[in-house]
């Protein structure tokens, strides 16, 4: 009696244990982290802990039938991007030291190595920035700086990330822009602490300018183009180097009225003209544009460059780590020196690795120069590297960010392949992602079926692996299409399988060298009328003898059909993209023209079961079996658009 109490305690737990699983399973399917917020919470620690230390929960997960899909994802990506889990856990439970190694290095091993960031002493909470000019959108490699920020920031309690706005150049600027960018970053999870803008502290930056020039740190130059440029590479000093003090004033002062004369001049700070590291040889720090700023207006006629703005900015703003890309690394110096001079905080930096792909140009104004000459439908077209384009052809945004978290803080300079990105996206998508059918409208197929009860209305599981999507429903029909390259692999005698529904047996193979509308068993059209010349010996069509009664799945090819009944089938139409790029890396001297992907789009019109697809709404993604998985794009056009997920 003892036994049997012992034995139904333990199936109350495995069962208590499988109904949790499968709660926190829903809710992670759409989610990176348990709380809905974008970082790491309490939650997520405590949860994963409970996990760790439990045989039989990890015992679930690793089951290669596991049920858990979501929370195998989840705890993955925790033990990944946050290694410091096992050492605490580790430390805590006062696991031995050789336990703790192996932690670390599993940790390290799956990437995001974060301990880059230890050697970075920070007193108080930390404070990052995310500085973006409002002059474009957002583009994959801006949303690795914006996340990388954004977590680094909110790692410890009391963190904040300030998304400053560096309005410095109007001739390139708009409110546009920056309602995007703030739009973007939305759409990755971005939320900024505070948002400001450089065009705030343009008196504040215009003081500082003054303070340069009246610490004799800063000159009038007449030559910033041109032969100035010039003298710089030759590492030679501009013939205004030697200027006073009270003459740069007047100048600067002139530069700010917006005269013709003033215009001439630009401010440089006088650091080392012959040094080796270029951003130390006399650094424009302030130029004139008389073009309107789109906040300021017409007040201000001169405007303090980036690398003038960065250092002056994040010391007062309260900046406590500046991440910035490693294409920086030769102005750290700079940065130091402006700090420095003008008696500012000093801000550590740390840079990263630019995020590259290969067969991808991330330049702005390369990017610019393919949305201009139409070779894309504008900057949020799905082949774009845009954060728009990107989710557009289906990357969702749990995966963007696993992936860019992934990376890390690393220094490591990469092209990376598109297939690893797509690859992470693929994890999360296919345990959520309902089953639907299509069938190529181009010379489909007509099959006769007989031998069985033909009309029927089947219910069949979403994803026969995940129960919790709910189901769909299947007519079945005496007269059913499937595509022509499907019905040209078979032979007469040869058992199939038609998927969802059971076997058959091809009876009968009718052959025609026309082609051929899709239609109804009523006689009404339901495909397209293409007229392009066919090739020979096209399948017209073919008798199938039901076999249901077989069990034979294993040996049989697997068959996507529809019934061909008037109101079962929609028009879709399928879309798939291609690279821009027709080379891995352009080189400095490649024209951009020369490398472009002749065809990059692709269209098949198709047919699918209108029953099930007209429950979808814009952005869904699911799966057209045995073609992959798409996104639904556009519903207001006529046949409804779904593009492709690599």
């Amino acid at each position: 009696m003892a036994i049997g109490t012992e034995v139904d305690v333990q199936n109350e737990q495995a069962e208590s244990l499988r109904q949790s699983l499968q709660g926190l399973n829903s809710h992670l399917t759409l989610r990176t982290y348990i709380s809905g917020d974008y970082h790491v919470s309490v939650a997520d620690i405590a949860v994963w802990a409970t996990i760790r230390g439990n045989p039989n929960a990890l015992s679930l997960l690793k089951s290669k039938t596991s049920y858990y899909t979501n929370v195998g994802r989840w705890y993955s990506f925790m033990d990944a991007s946050n290694p410091w889990f096992a050492d605490v856990l580790a430390s805590l439970t006062a696991a031995d030291t050789t336990k703790r190694a192996l932690a670390k290095s599993a940790g390290s091993a799956a990437g995001a190595s974060y301990h880059v960031l230890d050697s970075i002493q920070v007193d108080g909470p930390m404070v990052t920035r995310f500085p973006p000019e409002p002059s474009g959108y957002l583009h994959i490699g801006h949303a690795k700086a914006a996340l990388l920020n954004d977590y680094v920031a909110h790692q410890k309690p009391g963190g904040k990330l300030i998304c400053r706005f560096d309005d410095t150049n109007p001739s390139n600027e708009s409110k546009h822009f920056q309602k995007a960018i703030t739009h973007d970053l939305a759409m990755i999870g971005v939320i900024p602490d505070k948002e400001s803008h450089s065009s705030d502290y343009f008196q504040k930056l215009y003081d500082y300018a003054l303070r340069l020039i009246n610490l004799g740190k800063a000159f009038a130059d007449d030559s910033e183009l041109g032969k100035g440029d010039e003298t710089r590479k030759n590492r030679l000093p501009s013939k205004h180097r030697d200027m006073t003090v009270d003459e740069t004033l007047l100048r600067f002062q002139e530069m700010a009225t917006g005269s013709d004369e003033g215009g001439r001049w630009c401010l440089r700070a006088r650091i080392a003209y012959d040094s080796p590291n270029g951003t130390l040889r006399d650094p424009v720090i302030y130029r004139c544009n008389d073009t309107p700023h789109h906040r300021t207006g017409t007040d201000w006629n001169i405007y303090p460059t980036y690398d003038f703005c960065a250092p002056v900015l994040d010391a007062i703003e309260g900046v406590t780590l500046a991440l910035r890309d490693n294409t920086y690394r030769d102005r750290n110096a700079q940065y130091a020196w402006i700090q420095a001079a003008l008696g500012l905080r000093r801000v550590p930096i740390q840079d990263f690795s630019r995020l590259n792909f290969v067969r991808t140009v991330l330049s702005k104004r390369k990017l610019a120069r393919i949305v201009d000459q139409g070779k894309v439908r504008g900057w949020s077209d799905p082949r774009m590297p845009t954060i728009r384009g990107i989710i557009r052809r289906g990357c969702t945004v749990p995966a963007l960010r696993q992936f860019i978290l992934d990376q890390g803080p690393s220094r490591n300079v990469l092209n990376l392949q598109w297939g690893t990105f797509w690859a992470t996206n693929r994890k999360l998508i296919d345990p959520v992602a309902p089953r639907h059918t299509a069938i190529a409208a181009a010379d489909a197929v007509h099959c006769d079926v007989v031998g069985g009860d033909c009309t029927q209305v089947l219910d069949v599981p979403k994803y026969v692996k995940n129960p919790s999507l709910g189901s769909r429903r299947i007519k079945t029909h005496k007269t059913i299409i499937i595509e022509q390259v499907d019905a040209q692999s078979l032979h007469v005698g040869q058992e199939i399988t038609l998927m969802h529904w059971g076997n058959a047996i091809v009876r009968e193979i009718s052959t025609s060298t026309s082609r051929r509308c899709i239609d109804a068993d009523d006689g009404t059209t339901l495909g397209g009328n293409d007229k392009s010349t066919a090739p020979n010996r096209l399948v017209k069509r073919l008798v199938l003898d039901l076999n249901t009664g077989s069990c034979d799945f294993r040996n049989t090819k697997k068959i996507t059909w529809l019934a061909a009944v008037n109101g079962n089938m929609v028009p879709v139409k399928l879309m798939t993209f291609d690279h821009l790029i027709s080379k891995d890396k352009l080189e400095p001297s490649d024209e951009l023209e020369d490398w472009l992907t002749p065809v990059t789009e692709s269209t098949t019109y198709a047919l699918a079961d209108d029953c099930n697809i007209a429950d979808l709404a814009q952005g869904d993604v699911v799966q057209l079996e045995r073609k992959g998985y798409y996104r639904l794009d556009d519903l207001s056009r006529f046949p409804m658009v779904f593009i492709k997920i690599p």
